[in-house]
């Protein structure tokens, strides 16, 4: 087993490093350039004149986690809903435009954000940028696209009712956030999806699609000039603000407990959290660096190699961090037969208490930082991928020139401070765990 493991890893370096050395070059030559039109609408921009493709990628402030109680799934349903219909074009015209045009449009919700992207060839351009703003701004909603994404969203909720993930997740958050509104189902229920009304929508899009709550990123064959005009005839017609909003800080429901909900499965699944960090954190680096070595790295975290290489107990284990506008969270999960879940659990523990007792060595150390800054260029593969970056680095307000200095955060990184942030956050800290299946020998 360990063997294949070296082999496999050997070979994943191989490929990684090959793949490195042809899209790093691409990646420092990222020039960032601020595009504001007329109507104050501001934008980043990446020129790419050898792509015959643009690529925008947009935020509004504010999702799911805004829902009322008695509509949860609205802010889904609602963008799920968008693109099927606007103005003169019903849901087949307009859907036949995208196709005939290859414009690729959509959108989705996140517990803190409105997400959408728009892809289209330059010679399309116009015609696809007309298509978002109608999108945005005047949404048919007619009967029955509305009634076909409804049972769509139903449909798949049933489904999610018997995936034992989909629950343990959904179980996770409600206890972790009980009160708050991230313990909110994003999704919606039964229930919920099936009151939602063609006006709660209506009124979803008027209230949450503003300029005050804008955030866009494009990358592509496009000028500044160029994209300033469109930037107005795309978002000018947006009301100037959103409908105003608070979601308070986020107190975590933590105990040290297990729950476990019975599937009559032959897996186990587990999802596992504790405190986490909000992106703004002096920690974030430290606890970025941490979590790759513990569950984040693939196939050389510890837990990969304690609880699948060594043991073979799991098909799959993580951790990530899970940095929302109002809280944080150290989320994990592993997947593994009923037969062996409580060993698996005891094993995820033990590294957990280790990781926080003994943080990392030297090796551990200098191997994760030179994966984190090795990798990093791969995420400039695609103008997709650039454009979603520099969203979020608008989002997190970390610099116009963030992609310069990233690398040099993690280079930063020191035990000491791998020590310190595992205390902080792993060291005596509740353990919350949730485990739906037949785990043989454990109960709530």
């Amino acid at each position: 087993m360990a063997k294949l493991f070296q082999l496999r890893f050997l070979t994943y370096v191989a490929f990684l490093g090959l793949l490195i050395s042809v899209v790093s070059n691409q990646a420092m030559a990222v020039e960032i350039k601020t595009v504001t039109s007329k109507g104050g609408i501001t934008a980043w921009l990446v020129e790419d004149p050898q792509n015959p493709i643009v690529s925008l990628r947009f935020r509004f402030k504010g999702g799911s986690a805004l829902d009322p109680e008695n509509l949860q799934g609205l802010a889904d349903m609602t963008v799920s809903t968008i693109d099927e219909g606007a103005g003169d074009l019903d849901s087949q015209a307009f859907r036949k435009i995208l196709e005939d045009k290859s414009i690729g449009l959509s959108f989705s919700a996140g517990r803190d954000f409105i997400n959408g992207q728009l892809k289209t060839l330059v010679r399309d351009q116009d015609q696809a940028f007309k298509m978002l703003s109608l999108a945005m701004t005047k949404p048919r909603f007619d009967s029955e696209p509305v009634n076909r994404i409804r049972s769509q969203i139903l449909s798949s909720i049933k489904s999610a009712s018997q995936s034992p993930h989909s629950v343990a997740s959904k179980t996770l958050f409600q206890t972790y956030f009980a009160g708050h509104p991230y313990g909110k189902n994003p999704n919606g229920t039964e229930k919920t999806i099936s009151a939602i009304a063609i006006q709660d929508m209506q009124n979803f899009v008027r209230s949450r699609f503003a300029k005050n709550n804008l955030v866009i990123g494009v990358v592509g064959d496009i000028t500044p000039e160029k994209l300033a005009l469109l930037l107005d005839k795309t978002f000018g017609q947006l009301p100037e603000k959103a409908a105003p909003w608070a979601i308070p800080e986020a107190q975590p429901k933590l105990s040290q407990k297990t729950i476990v909900k019975q599937m009559d499965v032959p897996q186990s699944a587990i999802v596992f959290a504790t405190q986490g960090l909000k992106r703004n954190d002096p920690d974030f680096y430290a606890a970025y660096v941490m979590n790759h070595i513990l569950g984040g790295g693939s196939f050389t975290s510890r837990l990969y190699q304690e609880v699948r290489e060594k043991r073979g107990l799991v098909y799959s284990v993580y951790t990530r961090l899970m940095p929302f506008e109002n809280a944080g969270m150290i989320y994990g999960g592993a997947a593994t037969g009923n037969k062996r879940a409580s060993e698996t659990l005891n094993v995820l523990k033990t590294e957990w208490v280790k990781m926080a007792e003994s943080g990392v060595t030297e090796q551990e150390l200098d191997d994760a930082k030179t994966f984190l800054t090795g990798s990093f260029p791969l995420r400039f593969t695609s103008s997709d991928n650039i454009a979603a970056m520099l969203v979020g680095i608008q989002m997190a307000d970390l610099g116009i020139d963030y992609i310069d200095r990233r690398n040099s955060f993690i280079e930063a990184v020191n035990i000491q401070d791998i020590k310190r942030v595992a205390k902080r956050f792993l060291e005596n800290k509740p353990f919350l765990t949730v485990i739906v299946g037949k785990p043989k020998g454990l109960k709530s």
